[in-house]
């Protein structure tokens, strides 16, 4: 066992110089250089493919919403063309219908004038016939009252003196 070596165990960390590597200085120049060659190439890809790219769809997109703002203000100029037009044949209808309203009034108005005048005719040509009717009633009640008169004196003169009156004496007393 003589010829066994000695060993060392030791749980120290072997030292490690340099630190961080982005912040180690001595790759500095090299870091510049693949920053500066990955900034260029970002720089040329975006201008000259995605810049184009964006620039289509902001001029697209641009173009949409124009035309959609010059679609929305011809229906907005046509729907103000089509109240205007809905007030006009509005205003047209009312005014119609207060014509129509206002001739059938009238017609009614003359219809009841014609029957009122006829209905007032027949009325009069009524109360005429009436006061005819009348008249000769009360001229043949008066008749009858001078001949019942007539008779009642003769009665009277009869009973009271028992003489007989004529009829001509009696109607002559009477006042008839």
């Amino acid at each position: 066992m003589a010829d066994a070596m000695p060993t060392t165990a030791t749980t120290e960390v072997p030292e490690k110089t340099g630190g961080f590597p982005p912040f180690d200085t001595t790759t500095f120049p090299s870091q510049f250089f693949w920053l500066a060659v990955t900034f260029a190439f970002l720089f040329v890809v975006l201008w000259r493919v995605s810049g184009p790219r964006i620039k289509h769809a902001i001029g697209e997109r641009r173009g949409a919403i124009n035309g959609a703002i010059a679609a929305a203000t011809r229906a907005r100029a046509e729907a103000d063309a089509a109240s205007i037009a809905y007030d006009q044949a509005l205003a047209s209808a009312r005014a119609k219908a207060q014509g129509l309203a206002e001739e059938t009034r009238q017609s009614i108005n003359a219809e009841i004038a014609k029957a009122k005048a006829e209905g007032e005719a027949q009325a009069a040509a009524a109360m005429a016939a009436a006061d005819s009717r009348i008249d000769a009633t009360r001229t043949a009640a008066k008749a009858h009252v001078a001949d019942t008169a007539r008779d009642a004196a003769i009665a009277i003169v009869a009973r009271l003196t028992g003489e007989t009156v004529g009829a001509d004496e009696a109607a002559k007393a009477v006042g008839g």
